[in-house]
């Protein structure tokens, strides 16, 4: 069984090419600068978690420079943008608000002014400005290079202690501070500075792997882009080790045997995921969020763009559970509870779509008739402050669990995936938010206990979600829409409180599907591999294999999915998620 972990989306076009090593990159730099003028001004930009002083050390032989201005030389004081930002980062150890700053908040007005004066003094030779805001130090420079850098790789960095957080010295603290703090200011902070100068840009520079750095053209990266929002495509998956986790990805997913356990694997998380750019077999990453920022029409459609903005309102992710344990028993919070704490304006309700199950799998889903709301919330804090276990079974119902069975999971709704399960999580995109309400006395992989959150948790759930209301609504919701020769259409949900429906198709011939103008994520659920096609041959054909997620942008419209490969002439599985808009 094949599983493509690095999916790519190759660039037509033989002008369209990728330096490699610091050397060309270099080259490429100092070609774009004008001898004719006494002056050029070099604006490198960087996302947070770049090394600003390895760029400056590896490009100085080919671009020397007579003068270099970094982060520290117009940014605020440590202290001030502490202050600053300690309204969205809070006190809470898991939890902040989404910033409203933007990268000009952390730059000192009169160190603003005397840098430019300084840049404005030198008449001649190469200036260089480079980190965090730099082209807002140098608005109109002559250069533009865009340092950019994928979420995935920042958190490693984190882990390893080696990056601070915008303007501040931090890289000791533990990973949690930092990945906080990243989420709710760092990122919506450069995000907003990357969207703002996109259209500026001359190079995008990845430094991904620090020893072997790529750059192209923005112009080149910028095409890629165009038309990977015009074919169906996958981005790079992510697989994490977790308290809980299990074995089944290992074998099918074809990861590394000596790691303990993998839990999660986050395969359509666009802002956490990357994009594999391929130049002519040259490959560069990128955050997959730029295709968003740069093409969100194309890519979600006119009516999920007016809802959403460029944000990527669909997540598909996977659960490892088998031969692993509970995931920890939780609840996400409702819309307006999660606008109101915590900046956002749609909330986590999501779904379980097993795709295996262990003998005696279950899900935790809803509580039992005639819960008392007190009684479960006292034994909830007793487990926290180290009373007795909670007993979970007393006031949670479950549920066995099979191979393709769906459970839908509102928000409000107190849930759960047991070991012995392989779970594909359909969900909207706000994934932080999880209120933990009790994790089974364990503590993660770092070995400290995981944080708790009851306070937030008994302030969502809805106590009237029992065993009979989840019974009718919230398991196994499957009708039959359509069928046809070779295939049949099911709708398997979601709750009618959750934007996004699920259809599944069972095929052992082609079927013609359309985005109908709205962008569309699939997962192949059963069988060995499926082809997805063009009608009028407006994409190449694009190969999907089992457990492999891919999303078809809006401005594809119609496309066909048929078995292939070994699945020719088998039957398959696919299940599709998109966002319901009114007819």
């Amino acid at each position: 069984m094949t599983y493509t972990k690095f999916p790519s989306i190759r660039v037509k076009g033989a002008e369209h090419t990728c330096v490699v090593g610091w050397e060309s990159i270099g080259e490429a730099i100092h070609q774009r600068i004008d001898p004719e003028k006494p002056k050029n001004l070099i604006v490198i930009e960087c996302y947070q978690g770049i090394y600003p002083e390895d760029i400056i050390g590896n490009i100085s032989e080919k671009v020397p420079h007579t003068k270099v201005f970094s982060t520290p030389d117009y940014f605020k004081e440590e202290k001030e943008i502490r202050a600053l930002t300690q309204t969205d980062v809070t006190d809470n150890r898991i939890f902040g608000y989404m910033s409203r700053l933007n990268m000009i908040d952390f730059i000192d007005p009169l160190k603003l002014r005397n840098t430019g004066k300084m840049i404005e003094e030198i008449d001649e030779g190469t200036v260089l400005v480079i980190g965090h805001g730099a082209s807002l130090v140098e608005e109109k420079p002559d250069v533009f290079v865009y340092a950019d850098m994928a979420r995935w790789e920042i958190q490693m960095r984190m882990r390893r202690h080696m990056v601070n957080n915008l303007g501040i010295s931090n890289a000791e603290e533990p990973f949690e501070t930092q990945y906080k703090r990243g989420y709710f200011v760092d990122w919506r902070v450069c995000d907003r500075l990357k969207k703002m100068t996109m259209t500026k840009w001359d190079f995008v520079l990845d430094t991904n792997n620090p020893d072997v750095p790529k750059m192209a053209r923005a112009s080149s990266v910028f095409k890629g882009l165009r038309q990977a929002a015009q074919r169906p495509f996958s981005v790079v998956p992510f697989f994490d080790p977790g308290p809980w986790g299990g074995q089944w990805m290992k074998k099918v997913c074809g990861l590394d045997t000596s790691v303990e356990n993998y839990a999660w694997c986050f395969n359509c998380v666009p802002e956490e995921n990357s994009l594999l750019l391929d130049f002519e077999g040259i490959t560069m990453e990128l955050p997959s969020i730029n295709l968003v920022f740069y093409q969100p029409v194309a890519l979600l459609g006119d009516a999920v763009h007016a809802r959403f903005g460029d944000e990527f309102p669909i997540r598909f992710d996977f659960l490892d559970t088998m031969d692993g344990g509970n995931l920890s028993l939780q609840v996400h919070p409702l819309t307006e509870y999660i606008r109101e704490k915590f900046g956002l304006h749609y909330t986590q309700d999501e779904s379980y779509y097993i795709m295996d199950a262990g003998k005696d799998a279950e899900v935790y889903l809803g509580l039992k008739e005639d819960v008392d709301p007190n009684e479960m919330i006292n034994d909830l804090e007793r487990a926290q402050d180290g009373g007795r276990s909670f007993e979970a079974e007393k006031y949670v119902e479950t549920w066995p669990a099979k191979k393709h069975d769906h459970f839908l999971i509102p928000a409000g709704t107190v849930h759960c995936s047991g070991k012995d399960s392989m779970v594909l999580e359909i969900s909207a995109t706000p994934y932080i938010f999880t209120f933990k309400l009790w994790d089974w006395g364990r503590v993660g992989l770092d070995g400290k206990p995981r944080p708790i959150n009851i306070e937030h948790g008994k302030n969502v759930i809805q106590w009237d979600r029992s065993t009979s209301w989840v019974r009718e609504h919230l398991i196994n919701k499957v009708e039959r829409v359509a069928e046809g020769d070779g295939w049949k259409e099911e709708s398997t949900g979601l709750h009618a409180r959750e934007f996004i429906e699920t259809r599944r198709y069972w095929l052992t011939k082609g079927i013609g599907l359309n985005t109908r103008g709205g962008v569309n994520v699939l997962c192949l659920v059963e069988g060995e591999e499926v082809v997805v096609e063009s009608p009028d041959q407006a994409f190449d054909s694009f190969a999907v294999n089992y457990a492999e997620v891919f999303i078809v942008p809006a401005s594809v419209g119609e496309y066909t999915v048929k078995p292939g490969g070994q699945s020719d002439g088998k039957q398959v599985a696919i299940i599709r998620a998109y966002v319901r808009t009114q007819a």
